[in-house]
């Protein structure tokens, strides 16, 4: 994107350094990183990020901020996982946007898709300081927003995540934490803010007498209270790998959610049809569009499509140019679990030995009690094939998850 920093960090690239990279960031993780990094950042002007950074708070307080909204939302929510104390605002949100090219040549952020979960704040804060200590990347680029430095990141997250309690009564809760691949931001979290890291399926209920239940985690034959959980358990992946907890999430406990449950559904690609805005595809529920609701919102051609399931991760189950026919194939009790929107091309914009490659940018944003959302970090994901998850464009080189170096707007 800043083509004498591309142009500077091509010729400089070597491919050991690469491989330092690598072992470096296994050793900062304590532990392997099993999916894709990149071979490279990328390096794009602040404005741009910050555009991105304003247009998914824009959209995240225009349903947040809609009552009516939430209450449809709500019934979205798989009833047995419809949790109890729900927050007033998510603890986190993640935007995801990719890059058109406008009839004047101008680049311009379209949305991917938004969720209100947590991402690798760790993790991503990480990667990008071991890109600028591998490739000696200048350190006038930034890699935080809001006015945020290192020090100042972990304090935030800390507020979040921690709230004031001591650690030892916090836990990241995950199913089989240990086996997912984002373990490296567990651990790396874990042991910066002093909590435990705890699986989903292990938590001990707790009944007591005249008070609200609790939830406990066991540290040997201790039966530890926990006042506030982080959670980063996916509940579609308990629905898919059927798997039952001891605890009922609709049961009221004296615990505090950072990242209460309910969220992962109200700002989800389920809110993608209610936002009416630029920067943002139009997209229609399936069943409405299959009673002729909201076709004039999309183009006639199916290869303008794009078939997204309303609550998966990673990618699983898009579609891409569904056909008419393949679209009477859903069951009709199914349908409203699906999203049919208008495809986007994105522009593939970043130099590398094997051509032009895609860049996904992701805004990480927090939330913390009392206080306002804050975009703190944006994260990259390179690409050059139709997905831009880690999990895809696994034998290409020059792709993979990244980190954005970003160079200030120059005074004229």
């Amino acid at each position: 994107m800043i083509a004498s920093l591309r142009h500077d960090f091509n010729a400089r690239y070597r491919p050991e350094t690469y491989r330092h990279l690598l072992h470096s960031l296994d050793a900062c993780m304590r532990t392997h990183v099993s999916f894709r990094v990149s071979e490279t950042p990328v390096f794009l002007p602040r404005p741009l990020i910050e555009e991105m950074a304003q247009i998914g708070a824009d959209l995240t307080h225009r349903l947040v901020d809609d009552a009516e909204y939430l209450s449809k939302s709500t019934q979205a929510i798989p009833e047995m996982y419809r949790a109890a104390d729900e927050t007033a605002h998510p603890h986190f949100m993640t935007v995801d946007f990719g890059l058109v090219r406008e009839a004047d040549g101008r680049l311009s952020p379209r949305l991917v898709e938004l969720q209100a979960f947590p991402s690798v704040y760790g993790f991503q804060s990480i990667l990008a300081e071991n890109y600028r200590s591998a490739y000696g990347i200048d350190p006038s680029l930034g890699i935080f927003l809001g006015g945020l430095d290192e020090a100042r990141f972990w304090k935030l997250l800390k507020k979040v995540i921690v709230g004031g309690h001591d650690p030892e009564n916090v836990v990241l809760t995950e199913i089989d934490p240990m086996h997912q691949k984002t373990l490296p931001d567990f651990l790396v979290t874990a042991e910066r803010l002093g909590i435990r890291v705890v699986d989903i399926t292990e938590l001990v209920p707790e009944d007591r007498p005249g008070k609200r239940p609790r939830l406990c985690y066991r540290d040997a034959k201790r039966l530890v209270p926990i006042h506030r959980i982080y959670n980063r358990a996916i509940v579609d992946e308990l629905i898919q790998k059927q798997i039952r907890l001891p605890f009922d999430y609709r049961e009221s406990f004296d615990v505090e959610w950072a990242g209460h449950p309910n969220w992962y559904f109200h700002l989800s690609k389920y809110s993608i049809p209610f936002l009416n805005h630029p920067n943002v595809p139009p997209a229609v529920f399936l069943d409405q569009w299959m009673q002729g609701k909201g076709r004039d919102r999309l183009p006639e051609n199916p290869q303008e499509w794009i078939l997204k399931p309303l609550f998966s991760f990673a990618g699983k189950g898009i579609e891409f140019a569904p056909t008419e026919d393949r679209l009477r194939l859903i069951p009709v009790l199914e349908q409203r679990n699906y999203l049919l929107q208008q495809r986007v091309k994105f522009e593939p914009v970043i130099e590398s030995p094997f051509g032009l490659t895609q860049p996904e940018v992701r805004i990480l944003y927090v939330w913390p009690d009392g206080g306002k959302l804050q975009p703190v970090l944006p994260l990259v994901r390179l690409g050059r094939g139709k997905m831009m998850g880690v999990d895809h464009n696994r034998d290409m080189e020059w792709v993979g998850a990244s980190a954005a170096f970003m160079q200030e707007a120059k005074v004229m």
